[in-house]
């Protein structure tokens, strides 16, 4: 049965809707001394399940849950000298927690579509409404971290159930945008 399985627990139960009031909040490592605190204001956008090997994912989820925020609306509010970036060579720079290991942010710097975007996991929120997430990204590559690639027609049943079509890349209106912006980059379109 396809709602046995467990995805992450932020969706486990049910994608909860956004709150029409949500206005941002702070995002909280899971230290229980000196947490690292991330103010984001806004809401978020592009939240999806992602099963990439590289994002921060809960003790026993087999997705992560993240979203991107604009870079300028991204404060860390208290014990910022607890965070390193995970991987300096990678496109999204992982600010995670030394201790317990939460990413807390992960700005794009360099050139690239999503520059000037900030990846978050918005389940590290102290507050709820934050938009659910609506699709599920880089699904086969959870088996690159351990799964059992016989569980994956199950595992695309559950996140259809959940009403998270299942890619193994971004979205298509996400991929859409990408290409777009090498595109217009390359000149093949104009800007």
């Amino acid at each position: 049965m396809a709602s046995a399985i467990s995805i992450h627990p932020a969706v486990d139960g049910g994608v909860q809707p956004a709150s029409s009031g949500f206005s941002g909040g702070t995002l909280v490592c899971a230290c229980t001394d000196r947490p690292v605190k991330v103010r984001i204001e806004g809401q978020v956008a592009h939240n999806h399940a992602c099963g990439c090997t590289k994002c921060w994912k809960p003790n026993g989820a087999d997705f992560s849950i993240v979203a991107v925020v604009p870079h300028d609306k991204v404060t860390v509010l208290e014990n910022g000298d607890k965070l390193a970036v995970v991987d300096p060579a990678a496109l999204i720079q992982r600010h995670a927690c030394k201790e317990c290991g939460v990413h807390m942010y992960g700005p794009v710097e360099r050139e690239h579509a999503f520059q000037g975007l900030d990846f978050i996991h918005p389940e590290r929120f102290q507050e709820s409404g934050w938009a659910p997430p609506g699709f599920a990204a880089f699904v086969s590559s959870i088996i690159e971290s351990g799964v059992d690639p016989g569980r994956m027609d199950g595992i695309r049943g559950r996140l259809k159930e959940l009403g998270l079509e299942p890619y193994d890349c971004l979205s298509p209106a996400l991929m859409d945008y990408v290409a777009t912006w090498v595109a217009k980059k390359s000149g093949a379109i104009p800007s």
